[in-house]
């Protein structure tokens, strides 16, 4: 989807949020997009780096745990997330510099705070820029994201060593994912799209997350998804449930009480102790995938960089 002719937005000062001290602000058509300078493009992460040439994202999926970054920018972890996206415009020179400068040979993990092949990459185009820098270092990276936007970069990805890309495809129950992924493609596209990059050269698995509790975690769900997972071609596995930091915990749970009351009480069981589910609840659900992987003929699920479902600490800080 692309965008053109965009507007500048004209809004009243003392009505402005923060972000719009120090950024550019255009408007494409019902996306509002802020055109900012990174201070930093790799930020520490848990295992590695992390890459974000976005913050906020239109796929607008209510479980998105990234959310709560756009408070520290004066927006709102709601609709503002999903429409108002930060655009690091300098980010390729800014990886450039980093790469030669502080990295440590260490993998990055692009797409962190937004997929980073949301439809503002078709109007700015960070993304060959960013895969051509990190090729160039040698730097090993996997790109996690839901959208064919990709493929226009698949040649590229193809020709470079260390390069991967991780779909996210947590489940195949199409009236569930309209309702809490409603920017998103759906699971048949997704699948699709993991088979046509491993077919095109890339390598290509899937993280199977968010797994909903009570709503996509029944043996029958997880057993369809898993099946097609397989089908697709996918060269991993990583199961995640669901997790709900602040931010995405009040949109969900938003959304939940609205289109699934009755499951209110569980998931405040569920979800006592913070953002984590209940211990026993991930182990179980975990080993349930597990098992189905390897009865449809995966093998052993293969270890990848595991994809990142909250901020760092450091980019909840460092958000431009």
């Amino acid at each position: 989807m692309r965008w053109d002719a965009p507007s500048l937005l004209a809004v009243p000062p003392d009505a402005r949020p923060r972000i719009e001290r120090s950024a550019l602000v255009r408007v494409h058509g019902a996306l509002t997009c802020y055109e900012v300078q990174a201070r930093a493009a790799l930020e520490r992460a848990p295992e590695g780096w992390s890459l974000s040439p976005y913050r906020g994202c239109a796929q607008g999926c209510r479980y998105c745990s990234v959310r709560r970054g756009h408070r520290y920018l004066g927006l709102d972890v709601g609709g503002d997330f999903d429409s108002r996206i930060v655009v690091r415009t300098n980010i390729v020179r800014r990886l450039r510099a980093e790469l030669a400068s502080r990295w440590d040979g260490e993998h990055v993990t692009v797409g962190v705070g937004g997929d980073c092949y949301q439809g503002a990459e078709d109007i700015y185009r960070l993304m060959p820029g960013l895969v051509t820098a990190l090729r160039e270092a040698g730097a090993p990276f996997t790109v996690h994201t839901k959208s064919r936007l990709i493929l226009r970069d698949a040649d590229l990805l193809a020709a470079t060593p260390g390069a991967g890309v991780v779909v996210s495809v947590a489940f195949v129950d199409d009236r569930i994912r309209r309702s809490v992924e409603p920017g998103a493609h759906s699971a048949q596209k997704r699948l699709e799209l993991v088979a046509e990059l491993n077919e095109r050269g890339v390598a290509c698995g899937v993280a199977m997350a968010p797994i909903l509790p009570l709503l996509t975690d029944s043996p029958d769900q997880l057993a369809a998804t898993v099946r097609r997972i397989a089908d697709a071609g996918a060269v991993s596995l990583v199961p995640h449930v669901l997790r709900l930091p602040a931010g995405a915990r009040e949109w969900y749970l938003a959304w939940l009480g609205e289109h699934h009351r009755a499951l209110v009480p569980r998931y405040g069981e569920l979800y006592a102790k913070g953002a984590e589910a209940e211990a026993g609840y991930v182990r179980r659900v975990t080993d349930q995938v597990l098992q189905l992987a390897a009865r449809y003929g995966m093998g052993p699920v293969r270890p990848e960089q595991p994809l990142p479902l909250a901020l760092p600490r450091q980019a909840q800080l460092t958000l431009l």
